[in-house]
């Protein structure tokens, strides 16, 4: 907000997978109105809680939305953390689609290794670059390969790849026993804030919260505390610790682009505000 603030030519888009559901606002630390009204912000409130969400929507929306900005002549400032999000904006990802019936029908099959092999079959590019056992990516590589008709490899060469991007790439850094005291002193702050009723609100509709929406890091533990009589101190504790195993994942992420200029301060953000706008307005 600051370095929009500074900048006076910048429009907000906000890279969170979470943040595009209408009223799930305090658990995801959405902008609030009045942050809204001051700076134009995009992609928040895209879709009800009862829908399931996709990087393939989102990256649509996205492109459409940073077209528009530039358009007007002003330029666009992505925020967030959702690293497959921002790079199918930035790298120009193709995500694949998904196909359940085809999930559904892999998963009866036990034997990971197994299905590695039918994968070397089908794809052996894919099937090289991931581990036999990492049950995960063999079943997504071949409910895509299977679902599509085409290689899972033909969707580029994945996110491990870094190629040259007119955007410039921002990291800041603060060390992780600050990272730590924020995220716990946010969850605390989200439930005074009253994201047990906000999640109350969310299950009782009638449409639902979808599985993807019930994931989402503090929703997932308040509603173990609202359907599974979790008490709230350890719904809360394990909110935190999930937190902080996302930061952590984060950051090894992050560390991965080659491309990205970090900036680092002790303990306050706002000491590489400078350095911020050394590039924003660098030509």
């Amino acid at each position: 907000m600051e370095l929009a603030r500074q900048l006076g030519d910048v429009e907000l888009v906000t890279v969170d997978s979470m943040q595009v559901y209408r009223g799930m606002d305090i658990g995801t630390a959405k902008p609030t109105p009045a942050e809204r009204a001051e700076i134009p912000h995009h992609l928040i409130d895209l879709a009800d809680p009862g829908e399931e969400w996709s990087v393939t929507r989102w990256a649509a929306e996205a492109r459409q939305v940073v077209a528009g900005i530039e358009a007007r002549g002003r330029r666009a400032l992505l925020v967030g953390g959702t690293g497959l999000y921002f790079q199918a904006v930035v790298d120009g990802l193709e995500p694949p689609g998904r196909y359940p019936p085809v999930r559904a029908e892999l998963e009866e099959e036990a034997d990971t290794g197994a299905l590695h092999r039918r994968l070397e079959v089908l794809d052996p590019l894919a099937a090289s670059r991931m581990e036999a056992s990492n049950r995960r990516r063999v079943v997504r590589a071949l409910e895509v390969t299977l679902g599509s008709g085409r290689p899972f490899s033909s969707y580029g060469p994945g996110v491990a790849h870094f190629p040259p991007t007119p955007w410039r790439l921002v990291g800041i850094w603060l060390p992780r026993p600050v990272i730590g005291s924020r995220i716990g002193a946010r969850l605390a702050a989200m439930v005074a804030a009253g994201l047990v009723d906000e999640v109350e609100r969310l299950r009782a509709r009638s449409e639902g919260m979808s599985r993807t929406a019930r994931q989402a890091l503090g929703y997932r533990e308040v509603l173990a505390h609202l359907e599974q009589a979790l008490p709230l101190e350890a719904a809360v504790a394990e909110a935190e610790r999930r937190t902080r195993a996302f930061a952590r994942r984060q950051r090894v992420w992050w560390r991965r682009d080659p491309r990205l200029s970090w900036y680092g301060s002790a303990d306050n953000p706002f000491a590489v505000l400078p350095q911020l706008l050394g590039e924003w307005r660098v030509p």
